[in-house]
């Protein structure tokens, strides 16, 4: 963190101090978003976008930087809350806003529900005797367990995982151009087909390919709770957002294009892992087991926090009497956890990854996801278009544009994905409506305070 420190008010007015600079704010972003992101799900996007990974990743970063402009504004005006709940109930309407959390709260169950999936997979690279079921239950079981005790991952710990990753990264990318190096290519076409490849290009396909690489960009957004401790917020919480996701897709699409390279097909032994065997080819065995096991991690570290983040949501909702207070905002005295909170999120995953399958999980994870991205455009659009005195063509055109690419990207869900979520939806209006009488009372999701 940086040494300079800007306080907020008087040193004894109780407000955080202003101690974070723009490179922090960038590095909190990346760690967050792990400079690994594309892996997990390359393979499927692959298969999805019949090769083009790339382009996918690409048009997702357009996307996310329109939207990303407009978490950076929206930040502005509401430099506490920093939520898409926030921003479209107060800019919108209260429904709308409470649709918005409430689509947000599918996003916090399904995270640790594909991390039990996809690091049951990874394990089962490292030991194939025990069955995926066993391996499910067991990290279920773990997540459960660790936050019911209480632990957690340190900044510092998380710091290392990410410098941990950045080293795994150079050692794939050295052993994939080396493997390039040594082999035979039919013409310099075959260099620009993760781009285009005219043989199995298909917009439709590109397009469902890229509602699931958006996951790549996941959690940009969480620079904006950083508000009250940034310096020079006005400026920094949006240029940080921007670079992150620039820096993310570029990246990423290095990821990507090596592996695409290394291995053209979109057919993979396992596609949910499909990385790892990329990774294999390129080094031998010995890099294989070295990115299985660094994902490996770097899953189980986020599963932990995204159990603990769901069950935290729930116990908010819990303890508003949004949801069942007496179950869902109890809390265990002894380690001061929502226990009950931290089971049910560890049984609903486990059943999850019982039954879906890693790119439904991801699907409606971006479902959710996509619907407050489009908010947040609409929010910035109403707040400093419609609103404001001043309307430029940029406070027009960033957050229109935003909430178009998002809603074609969006539409492009595989229709099981948009099923499964309007029924989500659906569930979320009829509790709406029978909580509230019709919403003639509030009812607060706001997952930025949990």
């Amino acid at each position: 963190m940086a040494t300079t420190q800007t306080i907020s008010g008087s040193a004894n007015s109780g407000q955080l101090r202003r101690t974070l600079t723009l490179w922090n704010l960038i590095i909190y972003g990346i760690i967050v978003v792990q400079p690994t992101a594309p892996m997990p799900s390359f393979g499927v996007i692959s298969k999805e976008a019949h090769g083009h990974v790339v382009t996918a990743l690409l048009i997702a970063m357009v996307a996310m930087l329109f939207t990303a402009v407009s978490y950076g504004k929206m930040a502005r005006v509401y430099p506490v809350a920093g939520s898409a709940y926030t921003y479209v109930g107060r800019e919108l309407h209260p429904a709308l806003g409470y649709l918005t959390g409430w689509s947000m709260t599918m996003d916090y169950l399904l995270n640790p529900l594909i991390c039990i999936i996809w690091c049951s997979k990874a394990a089962g690279n490292v030991v194939p005797e025990v069955p995926y079921v066993v391996w499910a239950l067991g990290f279920a079981a773990l997540f459960t367990f660790l936050n019911l005790r209480g632990v957690k991952t340190s900044a510092r710990i998380n710091e290392g995982l990410a410098a941990a990753m950045g080293v795994v990264i150079v050692l794939f990318l050295i052993a994939a151009t080396r493997y390039l190096l040594r082999t035979a290519h039919p013409s310099l076409s075959f260099f620009t087909h993760p781009f285009y490849n005219p043989e199995t290009f298909s917009r439709q396909a590109v397009l469902t390919g890229t509602s699931i690489a958006v996951l790549t960009y996941l959690g940009f957004d969480g620079i904006s709770t950083l508000s009250e401790e940034a310096e020079n917020p006005r400026r920094n919480i949006l240029l940080a957002t921007v670079l992150v996701c620039l820096i993310t897709g570029v990246l990423a699409s290095v990821e990507a294009y090596i592996a695409q390279l290394v291995w053209p097909a979109s057919e993979f032994p396992d596609v949910d892992t499909a990385y790892v065997y990329v990774a294999g080819r390129a080094g031998g065995a010995a890099l294989f087991q070295i990115v299985n096991i660094t994902l490996l991690v770097a899953n189980i570290g986020s599963g932990m926090a995204a159990h603990l983040g769901a069950a935290r949501l729930l116990y908010g909702m819990g303890r508003d009497d949004a949801i069942p207070k007496k179950f869902f905002g109890a809390v265990e005295p002894k380690h001061g956890i929502p226990r009950n909170n931290v089971i049910f999120v560890g049984v609903l995953a486990l059943l999850g990854a019982l039954v879906l399958s890693y790119q439904l999980g991801a699907e409606l994870l971006n479902f959710g996801a996509f619907i407050a991205f489009m908010g947040v455009n609409a929010a910035a659009f109403v707040h400093y278009f419609v609103r404001e005195k001043e309307r430029t063509v940029a406070n027009f055109l960033m957050p229109v544009l935003g909430f178009v690419v998002c809603l074609i990207i969006w539409w492009n869900l595989r229709w099981q994905a948009k099923l499964a979520g309007v029924i989500w939806l659906a569930v979320g209006i009829l509790y709406g409506v029978y909580k509230t009488k019709g919403f003639r009372k509030s009812l607060s999701f706001d997952v930025a305070s949990q």
